[in-house]
């Protein structure tokens, strides 16, 4: 059986700082909770996701406002999140600032997943809860869906506003602070939480970017990132063909061979984490792929090679099927 998912513990502060302002005893309800409220101090803490959603419920009954997570949001500041905050302040553009947050998140939560993919006239922003995973707190992702829109304001100005909103939480009896918050579409029962971007937003140059300083966050989240994940055998396969793609696009049998497994081990162990070795060949590559093109450095040609791919055109096809662009009009699109 898999761990049970954690959230990083200074998240919760902004939660204790509502239900101060409401005149509510923060602490105790963490004690109820069975949280440790100096915690919160310790940068690197981190929650049992049960505990933190027995918070959200008992502080939602407290404050007897279902609303509470849309108000939650407006306590969150980069340094609530440490160097996935300062990352994301740094970043050029909004679509850098999204890729961070589906990258990092696990360093803040693995209690979701997250996907940014474009389509056709927008960007989609997915979360969801991983197969047999517990379900977080509705006022939770309300706080998160909240924080995602608030940080594209910091951005381009508080008037903006998403496309549309798409929340699996039902309707609450009064939707109008949903309303107020996100100032879009909103769509409660949903099949899954979405969130809808203009394309044009997202690409848009930002002023305030800071490349260098998004890069040093960066290297102290990756770092976070690996002691938080445990070796299974999923991450191994990864490791084995970013090492390995450069000379080639390796076979199964070979990246088993690494491993000291036999291809039938192999196979049994993805298929009980859930995945297939077709599958992490394709996800490595394209988050590899991602990290190449904002390289002025590596011309496509190259890129290509580096993922193990036969020639540019097989890369070019295989680009567009993950992003629905061509390698050179996504790197025309980025931020100069």
């Amino acid at each position: 059986m898999s761990a049970e998912p954690t959230t990083l513990a200074s998240w919760t502060r902004a939660l204790r700082k509502q239900l101060d302002a409401l005149g509510l005893d923060s602490a105790a309800l963490c004690r109820q909770a069975h949280l440790d409220p100096a915690l919160m101090d310790d940068p690197n803490a981190r929650y049992p996701l049960s505990a933190t959603t027995r918070l959200w419920e008992l502080a939602v009954a407290a404050s007897a406002d279902p609303a509470l997570g849309l108000k939650v949001s407006s306590y969150v500041s980069p340094t609530t999140f440490h160097a996935l905050g300062y990352a994301l302040v740094a970043s050029s553009s909004l679509r850098e600032v999204f890729e961070r947050i589906v990258r990092y998140h696990q360093v803040v939560s693995d209690a979701l997943e997250l996907e940014l993919c474009r389509q056709d006239d927008c960007y989609a922003f997915r979360l969801w809860v991983p197969d047999d995973g517990p379900e977080p707190a509705p006022e939770a992702l309300d706080a998160f869906a909240a924080i995602y829109v608030r940080t594209c304001r910091n951005r381009l100005g508080r008037d903006y506003a998403p496309l549309a909103v798409y929340l699996r939480r039902p309707c609450p009896a009064d939707p109008q602070p949903w309303h107020q918050v996100f100032r879009a579409p909103l769509h409660f029962g949903a099949e899954e939480n979405r969130l809808e971007f203009a394309i044009a937003d997202f690409e848009q140059a930002l002023d305030d970017a800071n490349p260098e300083l998004a890069e040093h966050n960066e290297a102290v989240l990756k770092r976070t990132l690996e002691q938080l994940q445990q070796p299974t055998w999923s991450r191994r396969v990864r490791a084995c063909l970013e090492a390995q793609l450069p000379n080639g696009e390796p076979s199964a049998e070979r990246i088993a061979q690494s491993l000291h497994l036999s291809l039938r081990s192999l196979q049994r162990h993805l298929a009980d984490e859930g995945c297939s070795y077709e599958q992490l060949l394709g996800d490595t590559r394209q988050n590899l792929a991602l990290v190449h093109m904002r390289d002025p450095r590596c011309s496509i040609s190259e890129i290509a090679y580096l993922l193990g791919f036969a020639d540019t055109s097989s890369f070019s096809r295989a680009f567009k099927r993950w992003t629905g662009q061509s390698p050179s009009q996504y790197r025309g699109s980025l931020p100069r």
